[in-house]
Parts: C-alpha cells; structure tokens; sequence
C-alpha cells in the first residue's frame, strides 16, 4: 500500500513541477512583465528537470520493486537531472534578487560568506564521514546535492521571491504581493525538506533523513515535498494569471494614451490646417483687392491716357495705330486681371454666397472651356460660415479644373445639397476615369489631397469614385453646427 502511495505521490510531485516549468517557459516568451525572461528561463529549466527527475526515480522504485533489470547508469543520470534542477534554481534566484533587490550587491557578501560557511560544515561532515566508514558514492553525492545545491537554492529562491512581492506590494499590487508571498513560503518550506535526505553515516543524515521521518511521522517525506511542490506551482501560476491581467490593463491604458495623442494631433492638424486655409483665403482677397483697387485704376487711368493721346494724334496714321494697338493690350491686361481677381477671391462668395458663386464659376467655365455643367441646388438654401464656403467652393473649382484637365469629357454635374445638420457636394463626370486605389506620382494626386485636407479640417467626409472608363464622381459631406450657419 505505501509503495502504491509513493508511486502516486512521485507522480503528481512530478506533474506539479513540470507544468511549473511549461508555464513559466510560455511566460518568458511573452512579454516580460511578470519577471524579465533571463529569469523565467532557469525557473522554467528548473521546473522541466525536477519534474523529470520525480517521474524517474518513481520509475526507478517500480523498477526496483518488480525485480526490473536497470542499467548501471540510469541512476546517475536521476543525479545529474537533480543537480542541475537546482542549479538551474540557484540561478533564476541569483538573477531574481539582482532584478528586484537594488542593493543586493551588498547583501551578496553575507550570502556568499553565509553560504561559505554552511558548505564548509557539510563538506568537514562529509569529509570525517568517509575517513572513518565506507559510504555509497552514489548516496554519498545524492546527499551533497540536496545539502550544497537544493538547501541554499530553495532558501535563497525565498528570499528572492520575498523581495519581489515587497515590490509589488509598492506598486500597489496586492494580490500579486500574497502570491509571491505563498510562493516564497513553499519554497522556505521546500529547503527544509531538502535536509531530509538517504539515511547514511554522515551528519546530520545521521539523525535527520527519509526513515527517520517517515517512523516519526507516519508518512514519507516526499508527501511534503508534493505539498509544498504543488504550493509554489499555484502561487506562480497565480502570479501569471494576475500580471497577465495587469499587463492587459497596462496595454489598453497605453493604447488610449496613444489614441488620445493621436487625437490630440489629428486636432492639431486640422486646426493648423483650418489656420493655414484661413490665412491663404485672406492673402488671396488681400491680392485681389490690391489688383482691383490699385492696378485696375492705374489701367483705367493708362487706358483714358491713350485715348486723349490717340485724339491728339488723329493726323499721325502710325502714331494712330501704335496707340490703338496699346489701348487692346490696356483692355487684353484688364480681363486678365479682372478674371484673375475672380479666381483668386470671387467677389460673389463675400457678397452673395456659396450658390451664387458656383454658378458664377459654372459661368466662367462654360464662357472659357466649353464644358456643360449641370448645376442643381437642394435643400433649404442658406448662407454658411464664410471658411465653410469657401472650402466647398474651392473643392468644386478643383474638381471642375480636374474634369478639365484629365476627365476627357465636356459634360458634368454639380449638386448642392443643404439638409438639416450636414450640407453635400457632389461633383461627377462621365469622362474617362482612372484607378481611385492607385498611387500618384507627384505632383499628381497633390490636387485631390489638397480637396481631402480642405474637408478633413472641418470635420468632413470626402469620398473619391472613380473607374477607368467610368468616370469620376467627388462626394463631399460637411456636418453643420450653429457657428457654420448663418
């Protein structure tokens, strides 16, 4: 019956560390919010071993008791998984306490003088021990193992794991605290059980050791070690659980940090957007009052100069002509300047609004580029906010000049739409087309961005449509408030 329970016990000894292991070898591949993953690597390595070695030496015992033939050396390699388990341990505590334990480099002395002296006492022990008895070599290192690696790393992995729930206890997680904390208790009380080793003549296996506890307690000690073994697997796995938690509210906290910096630009932009539109729409009306008000006069003012000239030099034929020649180049400069002070700030958009000066615009290029539009107003007509209307005037002279350049057709349509909160701009064309999705070499594509960053910056939608052969079509959807209206 115990040699059933041992089995059993072994088993589930095993099981607890090696799924330790899996999982802290799954948490250091992720990011290293629970420990850094130099850390969680030994723990994981040591988990993996130890719970092999269990599972080996519950074989070695069947084995063993069914008069299995085993070879010579399979039980050295049960010693060699033992010492490297804790080795493996030794380190992730060495590693752990340089982590969270700023001044454990001063502390280290004490460790190691600390350690120095307890290894000394073990080895003096084994040392008088094999002088005067003949002593298995085989059970003879088992006991070192345990003494000289499996005490000083389980009691050194407590520390370790006490100092980092402090920690946690300071970055005010409390329920990671407790689970450092239980773990930290599991493996003080696994150090203890690790002085329970093989009975043999050395100190202090002499007095305490596997027999003489199992006589004292009623039940083997590796019940402990299951108990204490399955206390560490839980209190880090709880651990995990809680940090995976809090590193999950740390990402979405980043997240909406970085949302609201993006906000906070994408505000920025439109306002320095809006700034910009503001302030190019002023030079504009600025220049083209200048070249109404000055240039305009002083032509006016060239153009009676010719006119008295050329009735002075009525007897001069060729004074006569050259004079006249300069009055058509007088009247060719005034359009010109007339329709270039329309283009820069049309004296309709001021004085009577968006639908006026669209079908100003319509005018013009009918009168100069032959093109039929289709101009038709919706809604409950009324004048908007003067940026507003300027905006959604220059994206359709835009697109008018696109149809112009690339459309191939002479023949469009212009809606404007005014509905309750929202006004809409359509502008289309049956013209050729192109591929809405492709990329631009610049400078093409400058003048459909400008188009997008105009709308964008007063909160619009700006929906391109366009198929090769199909045509284009320009959506322009712009949300009112009670400042865009007036």
């Amino acid at each position: 019956m115990l040699d059933q329970l041992i089995f059993f016990v072994f088993f589930v000894y095993g099981l607890a560390f090696f799924g330790m292991g899996i999982a802290m070898a799954l948490e250091s591949g992720r990011s290293p919010a629970l420990v850094e993953a130099r850390v969680l690597r030994p723990l994981a390595a040591f988990g993996l071993i130890h719970g092999t070695h269990e599972w080996m030496e519950s074989y070695l015992l069947q084995a063993r008791s069914f008069g299995t033939y085993l070879p010579s050396w399979l039980p050295w390699v049960r010693l060699v998984l033992l010492a490297s388990s804790f080795a493996s341990l030794m380190l992730f505590a060495y590693h752990l306490l340089r982590l969270v334990s700023p001044r454990y480099d001063s502390k280290r002395i004490i460790h190691l003088m600390s350690f120095s002296f307890y290894s000394s006492a073990i080895l003096i022990s084994a040392y008088l021990t094999y002088r005067v008895s003949a002593i298995s070599w085989f059970e003879f290192l088992d006991g070192l193992s345990r003494y000289l690696l499996a005490v000083p790393a389980s009691v050194l992995s407590a520390i370790a794991l006490r100092a980092r729930a402090r920690q946690a206890n300071r970055e005010k997680l409390d329920t990671l605290a407790s689970n450092f904390f239980i773990t930290a208790l599991g493996f003080g009380i696994y150090a203890l059980t690790q002085f329970v080793v093989h009975p043999m003549e050395m100190f202090p296996a002499q007095i305490i050791n596997e027999q003489a506890f199992l006589e004292f307690t009623g039940f083997p000690i590796q019940i402990v070690r299951t108990l204490t073994a399955v206390l560490i697997t839980i209190g880090l796995l709880r651990a995990t659980f809680v940090m995976d938690k809090e590193r999950k509210k740390q990402l979405f906290a980043a997240q909406q940090m970085r949302l609201e910096a993006l906000q906070e630009q994408e505000n920025l932009r439109r306002d320095l957007l809006t700034h910009t539109v503001h302030a190019q729409e002023e030079e504009r009306a600025r220049i083209a009052r200048e070249l109404h008000d000055e240039t305009s006069q002083v032509l006016s003012g060239f153009s009676l100069e010719l006119a008295a000239l050329q009735s002075m030099l009525k007897r001069n034929k060729t004074a006569s002509v050259k004079v006249e020649h300069l009055q058509n180049l007088s009247r060719q400069i005034s359009q010109g300047i007339y329709r270039l002070v329309h283009d820069l700030r049309p004296a309709q958009l001021d004085d009577l609004g968006l639908v006026a000066a669209l079908r100003y615009l319509l005018g013009q290029y009918h009168a100069a580029e032959k093109i039929d539009v289709a101009f038709k107003v919706g809604g409950d007509v009324r004048r908007l906010d003067p940026l507003l209307e300027t905006i959604l005037f220059r994206v359709a002279q835009e697109a008018l000049a696109n149809i112009v350049r690339h459309a191939g057709t002479r023949n469009a349509s212009l809606e404007l739409c005014f509905e309750g909160d929202h006004v809409h701009l359509t502008v289309a064309d049956q013209g050729q087309g192109f591929d809405a999705d492709g990329r631009f070499a610049a400078p093409r594509g400058w003048g459909l961005a400008g188009m997008r960053e105009r709308i964008e910056s007063v909160g619009g939608d700006f929906i391109l449509k366009s198929v090769p052969g199909a045509g284009t079509t320009i959506e322009v959807i712009v949300p009112l408030n009670k400042k865009q209206e007036i």
